[in-house]
């Protein structure tokens, strides 16, 4: 079953006019993912009761990520202190955290021999080490473990604050992502509570510690491409080794209303601009999310 009508309805209080029903072109075109990996995954994670951002954020490349030996697990629960209005997380007040998530997500590892794992968490402003310590933890015994698995951590801003920033650099994940998610103009009617230099500091806070460090964005939010350009600007300038760009996809007519769907060789063009920047490597495509072909953002 595909999905290729898209309700681009403004949420209210954004002050434009009701739009009415786009056709996505056929590059957005949606399969939903089948197979014995699918269900083999889908399975073991509602036996765990364990989340994915693969299923959450209904990423459309989950089937064949899992299929290379890639997932990307959430961690702090499913319930995000934070409201982005691109983002399908649930928003509210979290429970508190389960330490029994870890193992269930390091036995979910070996059971389906997962060889690279993406690591990622709801915000949780409402602890008092925003989730900092849940997430050394978890990467610490999922060295242990799962010996020889690498690893990727798509962490929050932890609100900028440094000493949260090492105690997750301390554990040793071999490459950890921040996503700018958007470019400075529209960062405050996108995102919520994070700020476009508060992410840009988080980045370069972790290149000066020797980390290799990734990023991405999303178009079709009403960026221009001059905003592009100087992102990827920024974002070099903070040490940024590894950035994606990907198509954003609006969730619900709730969410912030797309404003293009960007063709393809645009992304091309993006891709080629941002190797001759000096990005070590990017994923640019219309389906491409944050942790699309991770693994091979290490080498």
């Amino acid at each position: 079953m595909e999905k290729n009508i898209e309700e681009t309805k403004q949420k209210p209080g954004c002050g434009e006019e009701e739009v009415s029903f786009r056709r996505k072109p056929d590059w957005l075109k949606i399969k939903l993912p089948k197979g014995f990996k699918t269900k083999q995954v889908i399975s073991l994670l509602n036996d765990n009761h364990l989340h994915t951002i693969c299923s959450s954020g209904m990423c459309p490349n989950r089937a064949e990520c899992w299929g290379a030996g890639t997932a990307t697990f959430m961690i702090g629960g499913n319930i995000c202190t934070r409201g982005c209005r691109f983002c399908n997380v649930a928003t509210g007040r979290p429970g508190p955290l389960d330490r029994k998530e870890i193992d269930d997500i390091a036995e979910s590892i070996k059971s389906l021999k997962l060889r690279h794992v993406v690591i990622t968490s709801v915000d949780r402003d409402d602890l008092p080490d925003l989730g900092a310590g849940h997430w050394a933890e978890t990467i610490r015994t999922i060295k242990r473990e799962c010996p020889g698995v690498t690893m990727e951590v798509l962490i929050p801003d932890f609100q900028g604050r440094t000493e949260l920033l090492d105690m997750v650099i301390a554990e040793g994940p071999e490459i950890i992502s921040h996503n700018m998610e958007t470019v400075r103009r529209l960062t405050p009617d996108v995102r919520s509570r994070a700020t476009y230099d508060c992410s840009l500091g988080v980045l370069r806070y972790l290149a000066g510690k020797g980390v290799r460090t990734k990023s991405g964005i999303m178009l079709g939010l009403g960026e221009t491409r001059e905003e592009i350009l100087q992102t990827m600007d920024d974002l070099i300038d903070a040490g940024c080794a590894v950035m994606t760009i990907g198509q954003y996809l609006q969730p619900t007519k709730n969410h912030y209303q797309v404003r293009e769907y960007v063709h393809p060789d645009t992304f091309a063009e993006y891709a080629r601009i941002g190797k001759e920047k000096g990005f070590r490597h990017i994923e640019s495509a219309p389906m491409v999310r944050s942790s699309y072909h991770a693994e091979k953002h290490l080498h």
